[in-house]
């Protein structure tokens, strides 16, 4: 296993869609993984696309454990948060409602900011893992959160994109100035303070 370099905002790789992979149990692929799972552990995301690794192709990985929530998440973001590390090739995702939740987002391709998105509540998704066995879950909250961020990486869309108001990005290091809410509560209204509280997500 080796620790791949992780391409920041800017580079083409991630503005690109992504490929479809053709075999997800060749070895390429499987080392492929191997390598993504050690970079994302040495860099404590909470998940990784292939694209952000500088390969083109359809793969995502993904963790959403307990203590990837701080503490006090309230509301929509800290339901069905758990998720074991997850394999996905060649994701599709389904939109199971029309209730967007605001939460804080980070990336290891936009290092240092952190930025306020909204993301749906509930969510389907399928593929296929690296040992070809077939992926269906349904998920909510930061789990749900975390794995619309990876596949936008997919698509060749970065988190800012998502996002209603660029005012709510923020250097990581001003966060502090809002703890545990978002810097824009009084605009956002009464729906951002109950979400306000929301998880980051650093993929």
């Amino acid at each position: 296993m080796a620790i791949l370099k992780i391409a920041r905002m800017g580079h083409p790789v991630l503005v690109s869609p992504a490929q479809p992979v053709t075999d997800p149990k060749a070895p390429e692929i499987r080392q492929l993984v191997a390598d993504m799972v050690e970079t994302m552990i040495d860099a404590n995301g909470a998940g990784l696309a292939a694209p952000q690794v500088h390969v083109p192709l359809q793969v995502v990985i993904f963790q959403a454990p307990p203590e990837r929530v701080p503490e006090g998440t309230e509301g929509q973001e800290a339901f069905d948060h758990t998720a074991a590390l997850t394999v996905l090739i060649n994701p599709r995702i389904e939109i199971l409602t029309e209730e967007r939740a605001l939460g804080w987002e980070g990336c290891l391709s936009v290092p240092g900011l952190r930025g306020l998105v909204p993301r749906p509540t509930h969510i389907r998704y399928t593929g296929v893992d690296h040992e070809g066995a077939a992926v269906t879950r349904e998920a909510r909250g930061f789990h749900a959160r975390v794995v619309c961020h990876e596949c936008d990486h997919l698509a060749g869309i970065l988190y800012p994109q998502r996002m209603d108001d660029l005012s709510d990005l923020i250097f990581e290091t001003e966060a502090r100035h809002w703890p545990g809410t978002q810097p824009s509560a009084a605009r956002h209204g009464a729906e951002s303070d109950e979400n306000a509280k929301a998880e980051t997500t650093g993929a």
